[in-house]
């Protein structure tokens, strides 16, 4: 289901310059479609980016490289890479490339979580990144 939705967002010709809620907008539909009724929530964003899911260990959690406040630059937690903030108010970029979100979401949740993010879970994140104050 996600490459199909991919695959009309590539089509559609804004794949190279979407925004925070079209990205957003599009996870949370394929969700709805999942789980009828759904609606993205900033503050499940928050539960799940602060939570210790201990797949690794020095990689429990969002925050374990990105910090507390998406506002903020982070640091990879294994190899020391800086990393630019996460919300795009502090980097404007973010959000914006459907191919980089779905292959940080790819990485990011296979290391933390242990697996995939669901629609409804990238839809709450990006929610979450793109409210931070």
């Amino acid at each position: 289901m996600k490459r199909v939705w991919l695959s009309c967002f590539f089509a559609s010709g804004i794949a190279m310059a979407a925004s925070p809620p079209e990205l957003a907008a599009g996870y949370a539909a394929e969700a709805a479609r999942q789980s009828p009724g759904f609606q993205p929530s900033a503050r499940r964003g928050a539960e799940f980016y602060a939570r210790r899911f201990a797949v690794s260990e020095k990689m429990p959690a969002c925050a374990a490289c990105h910090t507390d406040s998406p506002l903020q630059a982070g640091r990879h937690a294994v190899t020391g890479k800086a990393i630019r903030p996460l919300a795009p108010r502090a980097e404007t970029a973010r959000f914006t490339d459907p191919a980089k979100v779905e292959k940080w979401f790819r990485r990011n949740c296979s290391e933390v979580l242990g697996r995939a993010c669901s629609a409804a879970e990238k839809a709450d994140f990006i929610l979450f990144a793109t409210e931070a104050k």
